[in-house]
């Protein structure tokens, strides 16, 4: 009896290691977050050239506007400063920022100069001096769905219909 309780206290610890290794890193006292990405957008939304590209939403969950100019997204752990937020790039208060991932700068706005994959990896959000800000790791994938926090701009991560430029309300 003694030996079963332990091995269950031991998959306890392990469900929750697993659980908290998957879930987002944010920094503290962050008010601009991933809210949600889109690994594999071939119908949901169209950029402003009618093409179908990743993309990543930023949240700005306070009161006030936020300017993120010469901050950083990345979808590398070696290299935290992928892409750079050009100058004068603004998250409205309680607003969203939609950042196209299809390694593409030379469209119009805002396109990360990296992809997303469908296999899975990260996005990280960083300040101009490399430390984090927000960091989201999702799993592999095949649908088109994405994977949105819920609550919107606060909550964990969960695949779902994508809400683009939107609340991640309760769609599943």
């Amino acid at each position: 009896m003694e030996n079963m309780k332990n091995k269950t206290i031991i998959q306890l610890l392990f469900i929750i290691i697993i659980l908290f290794s998957c879930k987002k890193s944010t920094d503290e006292g962050a008010e601009i977050v991933i809210n949600e990405v889109m690994p594999r957008n071939k119908t949901t939304v169209a950029d402003q050239d009618g093409e179908y590209d990743d993309w990543i939403e930023l949240y700005n969950y306070s009161p006030a506007a936020i300017n993120i100019s010469g901050y950083y997204l990345s979808d590398s752990k070696s290299n935290p400063r992928k892409w750079k937020f050009p100058q004068g790039t603004m998250v409205s208060a309680k607003g969203y920022l939609i950042i196209w991932a299809d390694a593409d700068t030379t469209q119009e706005g805002l396109h990360a100069n990296f992809n997303l994959s469908s296999l899975g990896e990260k996005v990280i959000l960083s300040k101009n001096d490399g430390s984090y800000i927000d960091k989201v790791e999702y799993p592999a994938m095949t649908l088109e769905l994405s994977y949105s926090r819920y609550p919107n701009g606060t909550g964990t991560f969960r695949w779902q219909n994508p809400t683009f430029d939107l609340s991640n309300g309760g769609a599943k």
